[in-house]
């Protein structure tokens, strides 16, 4: 890995954010479109971002499926997040590499049992550091990443989601 320090960037864009609170909000898009069977094809940007379910799901497994790109995020948005806060409080550190796995009871999303939830049921994640800083202040990096992380704030955090019908022609309102 190529070492070189986010300090900088960090900085200016802190004190970017400070003197332009206006700013500081961004929106994120991803637009997806189902292709054939379970697989759809996600926009985001310049990419495009292939989704599939396994066959014990009725996929193909052609492709990761959503809930393991929700996976692939958080892991690495705590790798980005460490990276950046490491440099901007002088942590030293030389890699990170994390991994997530978690655990969905199949009912829920099958409607098999009402109470359960569609979702995760729990989350679990180990974060490799390689660095010579005393172990104090890794937990220090780890609390203030833990309080920072976008994603890990979106899995345990409720977030406010609407959606709209875009109905076609022809195609009753629910």
């Amino acid at each position: 890995m190529t070492k070189s320090s986010f300090a900088p960037l960090f900085q200016a864009t802190s004190s970017a954010l400070q003197a332009a609170p206006e700013a500081a909000v961004v929106t994120f898009r991803a637009q997806s479109q189902q292709k054939l069977g379970l697989r759809s094809d996600v926009k985001v940007r310049t990419f495009e971002i292939p989704v599939d379910e396994p066959p014990t799901l009725g996929g193909v497994d052609s492709a990761p499926n959503p809930v393991e790109y929700v996976l692939a995020a958080l892991a690495a948005c705590q790798e980005i997040t460490y990276r950046l806060h490491a440099d901007a409080l002088g942590i030293p550190l030389d890699n990170v590499a994390v991994t997530v796995e978690g655990d969905i009871d199949l009912r829920g999303f099958f409607g098999v049992d009402p109470s359960v939830r569609p979702g995760f049921t729990s989350l679990r994640g180990t974060v490799h550091l390689d660095s010579p800083a005393p172990v104090e202040e890794l937990r220090r990096l780890r609390d203030h990443v833990n309080a920072h992380c976008p994603v890990l704030d979106l899995v345990s955090a409720p977030t406010p989601v609407t959606f709209e019908f875009a109905i076609t022609a022809g195609a009753e309102a629910p």
